[in-house]
């Protein structure tokens, strides 16, 4: 059975995030109003729409440059996703104060610019900003959708994600992910000395923090899908321990000792159970512990190796790794653990299944011929298709949305590639639109959190 690559860290550092205060501002509108701007994000290579983002306007003291930042930041979430293109700000032929008397459109039409954003910034006597923006179709001349959003100061970068989920959503009819973070490990040091240690950050990849010492070994986190909380197995005096771990107010516990678990658990859709795969007597077997309970349940009971499992998004189906066929692969089962069924047939071997949250797709890692692929297929098997291929590609995680995976690729890389370096990547469904994730050290095994509350 091939077994992929495990990396560990350790929890440490507290961990809280401001609250953000928003509010709708400008939502409802006529059927009439509606503009046509719009996107089909499932084909295959989709031409970016040209969208026009000026600074937002600010009416005194910083809100300038906040008004800057923020439509930096909005910018390149939007362009990231390889959905929209953006207008050269050089080329622009109104300013952000003139903008909010009225666009002149066909200045905008000039430049091409199908969509065009414009806000403002202004400062609260609370201390507060209130962020408000519209979405304009330059070609009909019509407001798309309009919101207002009241926010800390130190909260700007957030409310600029919200503000680029909000225009996403208006124009590809689909949610948006940008207002997310990501739990990933973070290494450092040569090969022979790697110090790994977890970390958190936004998923653009900023607001990076450590949140251990990496005195510890931690096998990889999993994000609850109801909470800003993960689980995560760490090893102490070389004995395995299941931990939850809550990213907001930096509390853990102790879930239980496991002393032959083989894989990382990850939760079930409702946040009440773990699942996970126990080790004994040269097979692995599938369980899952109540989390209010803490009972125990066997889910298989097989003479193989029955390993990373993960939950579909309603809670029915649960899809694992398995060599009970001779290699490697993919199955699912019903989550009381009948009804097993092979879904991957294609050449090599496949791990680390992970359903997507919209419940259509699952990903896969898959090594064939000594090549490294991401993949998705549906839930039957049928469908595969590799979107990346790596000398080393491994631990998928799903965007919020279901439409766009972060995995790490490790490459060769020192004096005759005697070392490697290790960085996390996203791409979307079609394959066309990989990206780096800057990560200020070596980075792998990302788990994606649900949209914040």
């Amino acid at each position: 059975m091939t077994t992929f690559k495990t990396q560990h860290s350790a929890i440490g550092r507290r961990f809280v995030r401001a609250a953000l205060f928003a509010f709708l501002f400008l939502v409802s509108f006529s059927p009439a109003a509606r503009a046509d701007i719009h996107v089909d994000i499932t084909r295959g290579n989709v031409e970016p729409i040209p969208v026009a983002i000026p600074d937002f306007f600010g009416s005194g003291g910083n809100t300038a440059q906040y008004g800057h930042d923020i439509a930096q930041v909005v910018t390149n979430d939007l362009v990231r996703s390889g959905l929209f293109s953006a207008v050269d700000p050089h080329a622009f032929v109104q300013d952000a104060d003139s903008l909010l008397v009225a666009p002149k459109f066909a200045d905008w039409r000039v430049l091409n610019a199908q969509a065009l954003v414009v806000g403002k910034i202004s400062a609260e006597s609370d201390g507060r900003l209130k962020v408000e923006f519209r979405l304009w179709d330059v070609f009909s001349e019509q407001q798309m959708t309009g919101l207002a959003y009241f926010t800390i100061p130190t909260n700007w970068r957030r409310v600029a994600h919200i503000v680029a989920d909000a225009i996403y959503k208006r124009i590809t009819g689909e949610d948006g992910y940008f207002d997310t973070r990501i739990v990933y490990i973070a290494e450092n040091g040569p090969d022979t000395h790697r110090i790994k240690r977890l970390a958190i950050m936004d998923q653009d990849g900023e607001n990076n923090r450590i949140l251990s010492d990496g005195r510890a070994l931690v096998l990889t986190p999993r994000f609850s899908p109801t909470m800003q909380e993960i689980t995560y197995m760490a090893y102490y005096n070389n004995k395995p321990r299941v931990y939850l771990f809550n990213i907001d107010n930096g509390r853990q516990e102790v879930l239980g000792d496991f002393a032959n678990m083989t894989f990382a658990p990850r939760f079930s859709p409702d946040g009440n159970r773990v699942i996970f795969g126990l080790s004994q007597n040269g097979n692995s077997n599938i369980y899952t512990m109540d989390l209010r309970t803490r009972h125990v349940q066997e889910l298989t009971n097989s003479p193989s190796i029955n390993s990373a499992p993960c939950f579909s998004p309603d809670g029915q189906y649960i899809t694992f790794e398995s060599d009970r066929g001779g290699s490697q692969q993919i199955y699912t089962m019903r989550a009381n653990g009948s009804d097993v069924q092979r879904i991957s047939f294609g050449g090599g071997h496949y791990g680390t299944p992970v359903w997507s949250p919209r419940g259509d797709l699952i990903a896969f890692t898959k090594l064939d011929s000594g090549h490294f692929y991401i993949g998705v297929m549906h839930p039957d098997g049928s469908g595969e298709r590799q979107l990346v291929e790596s000398f080393h590609a491994e631990g998928p995680t799903w965007a919020p949305n279901g439409r766009v995976l972060m995995y790490f690729k490790e490459s060769p890389a020192g004096p005759g590639g005697r070392d490697t370096v290790t960085k996390l990547y996203s791409v979307d469904l079609t394959g066309y639109n990989e990206r780096e994730i800057a990560t200020p050290t070596d980075a792998s095994d990302p788990a994606w959190s649900p949209l914040l509350p």
